[in-house]
């Protein structure tokens, strides 16, 4: 998301865009980062941009999966293999988290309710309550809540 965020705002869609549209993919089935891309495709060329953003966001990384799973498959014995996959879950973990603080920051309700928000909704997901229920809630409350 923060290469999107990085080459498609100012460019092919606002900041207020991909922010709604962060905030839309959250909610809808699927992978968030392959429905922006669509989004983005398509706000920079119609169903045409659409697509040719969907085969773009496809193609790649598949054959890079299947590059990598056929390279991992003959060194699955190494223990250095093991290691280095062990450690990519916490880096991309801070990527998203540096992200979400980038949107934040650009986008989000700063104040007490937007602290308010964003901690309730951190504690209901740490309670295990589905992501999609708890963006959905934060929504729904943002409307109530920070409407002018």
């Amino acid at each position: 998301m923060g290469l999107l965020y990085h080459e498609a705002v100012g460019r092919f869609v606002t900041e207020s865009q991909f922010v709604q549209a962060v905030g839309l993919s959250s909610v809808l089935p699927g992978s968030d980062a392959l429905q922006l891309a669509m989004y983005i495709g398509y706000a920079a060329g119609g169903i045409p941009g659409g697509l040719v953003a969907l085969l773009g966001s496809i193609l790649p990384p598949t054959v890079i999966i299947l590059g990598v799973t056929m390279i991992l498959h003959r060194l699955r014995r190494e223990a250095w293999v093991g290691n280095f996959v062990e450690g990519l879950a916490p880096a991309i973990s801070v990527l998203m988290v540096f992200t979400a603080w980038k949107i934040f920051e650009k986008g989000g309700e700063t104040g007490r309710m937007g602290w308010t928000i964003g901690v309730l909704s951190l504690l209901v997901m740490w309670l295990k309550i589905p992501e999609r229920l708890v963006v959905v809630a934060a929504g729904i409350i943002g409307i109530i809540f920070l409407s002018s």
